[in-house]
């Protein structure tokens, strides 16, 4: 009987205590008002700015630091990382940066097999960095707008590509296809309204198809042959022709310089003998005697043996030495 007695005392005899209605009133209060402060206030990073939304309209846009709202729902925030390059990649995806960087490049053809302005197919892979310089325009102007950026890319990469050969292409048209590619890009994007600046865009990787890889290197290298061919014909000419071109030079140059002086001798001598005819005209017999004095002066130095003979001389018989041999 006691033992029932105790039980029943444990089981139906105890009585919880009773809170009363104003303190839980008051714990209700706190947590409301301790969820007020906390969604009030927000903390913005030193690479972001945010979009302050009232009722899903946005009322302003804050800067780094800690900042105060209006709890929810009444005012959200969205923040945008605008000190941030970011950055798409096309053609091929980045498994794991750091040191040794590992690349797929498997199943993207859909992106980076595009038609050159010849009619040949490349394989195109590039990145396109840029930041947001608008985070409004960035959030609420273009609905998806990272994938609307990626169609963006892809058009205006495909109408670069396709305004030049595949030569060009793969060699040396890269720099002028960034640039081409950068300045459009940013064009529609202003035109969109999408609030992005591009930085950069960079042509990662550019081959010809697995497919006819092996044939375009052997193009290549034909072409490659080729032109050294041709370099080293031109060489060749440059060595001979010029060389053959100076001689022809020289040798009408002599043979200008050759007549010149005949010329000049001729007309030397005519002038010479015009003078000696006036001279004879003049005075005869005095004009003869000097050309035949002069006419000796220049043979008899030539003459080894002389022998001279005075016409006045009589009953004298000159004795000669006709046996000696006379030595030019």
């Amino acid at each position: 009987m006691d033992g029932a007695k105790v039980r029943n005392i444990g089981t139906q005899g105890f009585v919880p205590p009773r809170i009363p209605g104003r303190t839980i009133g008051i714990g209700i209060l706190a947590l409301m008002a301790l969820w007020m402060i906390l969604s009030s206030v927000y903390r913005v990073d030193v690479d972001e700015q945010a979009l302050v939304l009232r009722f899903g309209r946005h009322v302003r846009t804050t800067e780094r630091g800690l900042h105060f709202k209006l709890p929810r729902p009444i005012e959200s925030v969205i923040k945008v990382a605008v000190q941030r390059q970011l950055k798409e990649e096309f053609g091929f995806r980045t498994e794991d940066p750091g040191r040794r960087t590992r690349y797929a490049a498997q199943g993207f053809d859909a992106e980076s097999v595009m038609l050159t302005g010849d009619l040949n197919v490349a394989d195109v892979e590039w990145i396109t960095q840029y930041r947001i310089r608008e985070p409004y325009n960035y959030s609420f102007k273009v609905r998806n707008v990272t994938e609307t950026f990626r169609d963006m890319n892809e058009a205006v990469m495909r109408e670069v590509v396709g305004d030049r050969s595949v030569t060009e292409v793969l060699t040396v048209g890269r720099q002028e296809i960034e640039t081409e590619a950068e300045t459009r890009l940013q064009e529609l994007a202003n035109q969109y309204e999408m609030g992005i600046k591009i930085e950069q865009v960079v042509l990662q990787d550019v081959n010809p198809p697995e497919a006819v890889k092996d044939a375009f290197n052997e193009v290549n290298q034909a072409q490659a042959e080729r032109e050294k061919m041709i370099n080293e014909a031109l060489a060749e000419f440059n060595r001979i022709i010029p060389r053959a071109r100076g001689e022809a030079q020289q040798t009408i140059q002599q043979a200008e310089g050759y007549a010149t002086e005949r010329v000049n001798l001729a007309r030397g001598d005519a002038a010479r003998f015009d003078a000696l005819l006036a001279a004879y005209r003049r005075a005869p017999e005095v004009t003869r005697r000097r050309i035949y004095l002069e006419t000796m002066n220049a043979v008899f130095p030539k003459v080894k043996n002389k022998v001279i003979l005075d016409e006045k001389a009589k009953n004298v018989l000159p004795l000669l030495n006709l046996q000696r041999e006379v030595k030019p």
